[in-house]
């Protein structure tokens, strides 16, 4: 179950920076810092625009128009960390506790820790 949990953590670690990495060279082609017309950058440019663009077009389909304004990729990324959340503090059920092992004194789960005798 660990390894699982990683898994899907490492994969919203690897959306949120493609998403970051997307917002921030849109901010730096508009502003005329990168120019698409140098091949390297219009290559990472339609990769990024091709992985993203379906789901901030599912996304875009129930906002609001906003004029030049693109809340896409601010709502993904909230999606995101509300899933990574989720994850994280994800109830233990029994099941997990039994397939982790023996039984825990109670002691040990009150941070407890009985001393060697000498």
């Amino acid at each position: 179950m660990t390894s699982l949990f990683q898994i899907l953590m490492l994969l919203l670690n690897i959306v949120w920076f493609i998403i970051i990495a997307h917002v921030i060279m849109s901010w730096l082609i508009n502003f005329q810092v990168l120019n698409l017309r140098q091949p390297l950058v219009a290559q990472v440019w339609d990769g990024l625009n091709r992985l993203l663009e379906p789901v901030y077009g599912r996304v875009r389909s129930f906002l609001p128009q906003m004029g030049g304004l693109d809340l896409a990729p601010l709502v993904v990324l909230i999606a995101v960390a509300v899933l990574r959340i989720l994850l994280i503090n994800k109830p233990r059920c029994s099941t997990d506790r039994a397939a982790a092992g023996a039984k825990t004194p109670p002691d040990a789960r009150a941070g407890i820790v009985p001393r060697p005798r000498l």
